[in-house]
């Protein structure tokens, strides 16, 4: 039986004078509260009460005890009211993990502007060393991590924050190398940068859009940036993260290829652990990054 369930009959045992009036305060009956108290003396090996018939002293152990059981109580209930109060107040530290592709780019802004707006909080960010497993992030000691894929997955829970532009590009020296691209299809006949988390290419939306596994790969990476600067080095055609390259497809270091069919967008998920109360320092995060991705628009190329 559980010890605290017995400490806490005894302690009101102790301080009622009798089995009836510690039920009373507990809201239980007097037989129950009495095998608490013998559970109780089982489990420590003395005996803690004198019993009558019409009511109950403590013995020397039981004094004593029950002193200690108190003060144990006390101290719980103490802890208990602390870490109530810490997980409805935007304080404390708050750890993030995310790929390291998401985190350079517009996360990276995102929380550092978040940083300084919640200086009660502290912030522990790291890119990279995720695991393909859900959750893994919540045993290595974080409270969010980001993804772009929809998870399903009954063990966290998801927000999306943002959705992020995609464009597909090249330099202008290369395509005087290798050619225009008129259609998707053409891929297959380019020099390709690809990120190696990404090696199939949707292109255009909806039900026109069309899948590219990409074989001709002139030079991979894990970072987007690295692929972004062989890109503008005219090394071949690159799938993009938009914001990060604006400056060079308004400076015209980098052109759009295929205009007419886009590429989707990128959903940008933010999960967290389960369970009904989220605490405040996350809710707050979470509400955070989805309004200064709202209010921190991708300007249109062009624009």
């Amino acid at each position: 039986m559980d010890r605290l369930l017995l400490m806490h009959s005894f302690v009101t045992v102790a301080q009622a004078g009798s089995f009836s009036g510690a039920a009373k305060k507990l809201g239980s009956s007097g037989s129950l509260v009495s095998r608490h108290v013998a559970e109780l003396e089982r489990q420590v090996g003395v005996r803690l009460v004198n019993r009558t018939a019409r009511s109950v002293s403590l013995t020397e152990p039981g004094l004593k005890y029950a002193e200690f059981a108190a003060r144990i109580l006390d101290e719980i209930e103490a802890e208990d009211a602390v870490i109530s109060h810490l997980h409805d107040r935007a304080e404390g530290t708050l750890s993030i993990i995310c790929p390291k592709w998401i985190g350079s780019l517009d996360l990276g802004d995102a929380i550092a502007a978040f940083s300084a707006a919640h200086p009660k909080i502290h912030v522990r960010f790291e890119l990279g060393g995720m695991s393909d497993r859900t959750y893994d992030f919540l045993d290595s000691g974080f409270d969010v991590a980001f993804h772009t894929r929809d998870l399903r997955d009954s063990s966290v829970r998801l927000k999306k924050i943002a959705s992020l532009p995609f464009v597909l590009c090249a330099s202008e020296k290369y395509l005087e190398r290798g050619g225009p691209l008129t259609e998707p299809n053409g891929l297959a006949l380019h020099d390709c940068l690809v990120h190696v988390n990404d090696p199939v290419w949707r292109i255009g939306h909806g039900h026109a859009s069309t899948l590219h596994k990409i074989r001709n790969i002139a030079f991979s990476s894990n970072s987007y940036i690295a692929l972004q600067k062989a890109a503008v080095h005219g090394r071949g055609i690159a799938l993009l993260p938009q914001r990060p390259a604006y400056d060079e497809l308004m400076t015209g270091a980098l052109q759009v290829l295929l205009p007419e069919l886009t590429v989707p967008d990128r959903p940008l998920f933010a999960i967290y652990g389960p369970g009904q109360a989220t605490p405040r320092k996350v809710s707050v995060f979470l509400d955070f990054l989805a309004a200064w991705f709202s209010q921190n628009p991708i300007p249109a190329i062009g624009s």
